[in-house]
């Protein structure tokens, strides 16, 4: 019977979570439940661009490093805008600064950054061959150490030619897509630009936990991959990102479809737990 009476607690737990921006999370050490502060979010609930307060862009048409075919506008409604409640950020086919496509890349850096936590987006994808929406993070100390070692964190990547399979993944200077031993899973996922989802990981000292709509398929764990800075650099801030590519090496693998755009990524919210 008090087994019968811990589940039923737990069950009702778990769906006033669901209900609420608190989290709820069992602690299996103790058995007793945790729920982390909320520190952080944005709810998107005021129209125009993005709160400056919270957000920055990152800006031009470099490729980054992808290949990309994008250029990224800053305080541009047409990329970038909150509308009813929600984030857009769009991309677009249009000549812009020497480029055929626009879009925006919203990014925390010097806003505010996180060491820890529980990081969720609750958002729904563009669709079709070209897009490559990706909701993520990449290491504070990048500036001065560069990428991979800076770290990144790729909480939720999606590419149009595979609909409906979204991708979780770590990177590291020993663990990384350019030598092919990133690290991280896929997780096929139905109606994904049509309606939202949640995509979330859950960061602590000793591994990265990654959901779907609070299905963990994904667990990355300092333990395996080893405690050096060049295995393991997430003992430092991260900051968020939130852009929709076009094109690029992964994005633009199976080629682009000219004639889906505009292509949308909408954010319900963001928020922090710690």
């Amino acid at each position: 019977m008090k087994n019968l009476l811990l589940l039923k607690t737990f069950a009702i737990a778990i769906l006033l979570a669901c209900k609420s921006p608190d989290v709820i999370i069992p602690d299996a050490k103790t058995n007793s439940v945790v729920v982390p502060k909320l520190i952080w979010s944005d709810e998107f609930n005021v129209n125009g661009l993005p709160d400056s307060t919270k957000w920055g862009y990152d800006v031009g048409g470099n490729g980054w490093g992808n290949n990309e075919l994008e250029y990224y506008t800053a305080k541009r409604l047409e990329n970038a805008r909150i509308e009813n409640g929600k984030l857009i950020i769009e991309a677009r086919k249009e000549a812009y600064e020497g480029k055929n496509y626009t879009s925006a890349r919203l990014l925390t850096r010097g806003k505010v950054e996180w060491k820890h936590g529980r990081i969720e987006a609750l958002a729904k994808l563009p669709a079709g061959r070209g897009t490559w929406p990706a909701i993520w993070m990449l290491g504070s100390d990048i500036s001065t150490v560069g990428w991979p070692r800076s770290g990144e964190i790729d909480i939720m990547e999606h590419v149009g030619f595979d609909e409906g399979v979204v991708h979780g993944t770590i990177h590291t200077e020993a663990y990384n897509h350019a030598k092919k031993t990133e690290k991280g899973k896929a997780i096929s996922i139905k109606n994904v630009s049509t309606a939202f989802h949640l995509y979330a990981i859950e960061w602590t000292p000793d591994q990265i936990d990654f959901f779907v709509d609070d299905q963990k398929y994904y667990t990355v764990q300092k333990s395996v991959l080893g405690s050096e800075v060049a295995q393991w650099p997430f003992e430092q801030p991260f900051y968020l990102i939130l852009n929709v590519a076009v094109g690029g090496n992964w994005g633009g693998q199976k080629g682009v479809d000219e004639s889906i755009w505009p292509q949308r990524m909408e954010v319900d919210y963001v928020r922090v737990y710690q």
